[in-house]
């Protein structure tokens, strides 16, 4: 490369490691993806800054763990405050674009579950920017660009540079009725689309599985194949442009509600996914947190259409393993377009290409389906593959990398320094990793356990341990032995050093990400 490189970034959702055909999935066909691999570095030790969507995306954006960009759950918005790596790019005459989902700030127009409480009787409570701790201006109108009162607007826009990006078309939401720059384009190409969409419009089937919707939507209309056309279009549109580009591809597949369209519903059958292990394991005895979701399902107090994790039966894991086969094969079917139009702009000699998730989905491991307070390797580790043209030859690596890592492995590719304060490694560089580290926090209640949970976890090249704050117990796993993570050593005697140092592996962690910025500008 004689020039400085362009980048593609395509990210997933909901996609986890293990459902790739790269990564040994035996069923599920990805011959795009694979390509990609088939020419880079794929890492096997990938894990999240956060299992949730906000705080990871806003992680892979700053480079920053959830403690420190601020976005400790979904519901905040990304402050403007902090610095992108994108902006960074653009700062060093790179051309940026995202296609696709961004989810830096909130799309559902739902008001939070989580408020302070009522001042206490005879008490004065300040109102205004005096009310939190830290003032900011989240309530401010640049924040509500992907939520639906935006987008129902006239001509509605996502005002540019936006958390870098000079170039931006939004799909918002989940399944088939997303919405941001996609709903226009449908409307154009389907005047009548509201009576193709949703649950109450779906075609028959027999799936018993919560959210499995068999869309009326057509492939082609759906918002994958939308991604896919319009980062085709951006390509084109730039072939001939002499300046580097960042482009991130980013679909809200694979999610729930399970809904592949057209010939990706039934492209894979449910009797041959696999029974997860849980299913067949007699001895296992839960951690409260996960006992609880199974009670709350059994019971039949689970809400099984919302977004928190939820037991389930052997036969639904099999039909949400193979509907989400479905999306991800869509998905690949999509890469494989932009590949191509990234080769037939004669760009792709100068591209590096990378590929990734914002975090996973039980698909029926540990009894469960999608995602919560479980931080199960099934919700943390993610795929990561970089393609570079000036490395050919494929590699497999153990190195553990995080979300946060990849901004800065870009900026290093790009010689464009980080901004100070970041806290991401360059994957590729000498300074790895001994753990990762990984924070979660939810505004909702942890089923069963009457808090709002915030878990830290570390996990090394053999151990996963996590504390609950607010309670005395926590988990320790030792994948070598235990890789389904089955047995719980966090009170077993013998365990006990093992425990204290992974115990200390996590203070440091947290003492390794205090944040170092801003600057001092004095000596005092």
């Amino acid at each position: 490369m004689s020039r400085k490189p362009n980048f593609i970034l395509f990210v997933t959702d909901q996609h986890r490691a293990d459902y790739l055909g790269c990564y040994g999935h035996p069923l599920l066909r990805t011959p795009n993806i694979d390509r990609i691999a088939a020419t880079g570095t794929q890492f096997d030790r990938f894990y999240v800054a956060s299992p949730v969507c906000m705080p990871n995306r806003a992680s892979l954006m700053t480079c920053r763990m959830p403690a420190n960009h601020g976005v400790r759950f979904n519901g905040v918005p990304l402050s403007r405050r902090n610095v992108t790596f994108v902006e960074l790019l653009r700062d060093a005459g790179y051309r940026t674009a995202l296609i696709g989902k961004s989810h830096l700030q909130n799309f559902s127009g739902k008001p939070p579950v989580q408020t302070a409480p009522p001042p206490r009787p005879g008490y004065h409570r300040a109102r205004g920017k005096l009310a939190e701790a830290v003032r900011h201006d989240l309530d401010d109108k640049i924040y509500k660009v992907e939520e639906p009162d935006f987008w129902s607007g006239p001509q509605a826009a996502v005002p540019t540079p936006f958390y870098g990006f000079d170039h931006v078309e939004l799909v918002t939401g989940h399944g088939d009725h997303v919405g941001g720059d996609y709903t226009a384009w449908l409307l154009e190409r389907e005047p009548q689309a509201e009576r193709l969409i949703g649950a109450q419009n779906q075609l028959p089937h027999d799936y018993t599985c919560p959210q499995a919707v068999r869309t009326a939507l057509p492939p082609a209309l759906y918002s994958t194949a939308y991604i896919a056309e319009r980062a085709d279009a951006w390509i084109s549109a730039n072939s001939n442009d002499n300046e580097p580009f960042f482009l991130m591809v980013s679909w809200p597949d694979p999610h729930h509600p399970f809904n592949p369209p057209g010939e990706y519903w039934d492209m894979y059958d449910p009797d041959e996914m696999p029974v997860p292990e849980a299913f067949r394991h007699n001895q296992w005895n839960p951690p409260p947190h996960v006992q609880a979701v199974l009670d709350s399902r059994s019971s039949g107090h689970a809400n099984l259409n919302g977004m928190k994790a939820i037991g389930c039966s052997a036969r639904e894991a099999q039909e949400a393993q193979a509907l989400t086969c479905g999306m991800i094969t869509m998905i690949d079917d999509a890469v494989g377009r932009v590949m191509g139009s990234l080769a037939r702009s004669g760009r792709d000699a100068d591209t590096v290409v990378a590929f990734t998730s914002d975090h996973g989905d039980h698909l029926g491991d540990h009894r469960m389906l999608f995602k919560g307070a479980e931080q199960y390797e099934q919700i943390t580790r993610v795929p990561f593959i970089w393609s570079d043209p000036e490395v050919t030859q494929k590699a497999r690596t153990d190195r553990i990398g995080q979300t946060h890592d990849i901004g800065v492995s870009i900026l290093e590719r790009a010689r464009v320094e980080p901004a100070f304060g970041m806290q991401g490694l360059d994957l590729f560089g000498g300074g790895a990793r001994d753990a990762a580290f990984i924070q979660y926090a939810h505004q909702q209640e942890m089923d069963g356990l009457a808090l709002a949970p915030i878990i830290h976890s570390i996990r090394d090249n053999r151990y996963r341990l996590s504390v609950v704050h607010g309670l005395d117990w926590g988990e320790v796993y030792d994948l070598d032995d235990d890789p389904g993570e089955f047995r719980n050593l966090w009170h077993e005697p013998s365990q006990s050093e093992t425990k204290s140092r992974l115990l200390e592996q996590l203070v440091r962690a947290e003492m390794a990400h205090v944040d170092l910025s801003p600057m001092p500008l004095s000596r005092a």
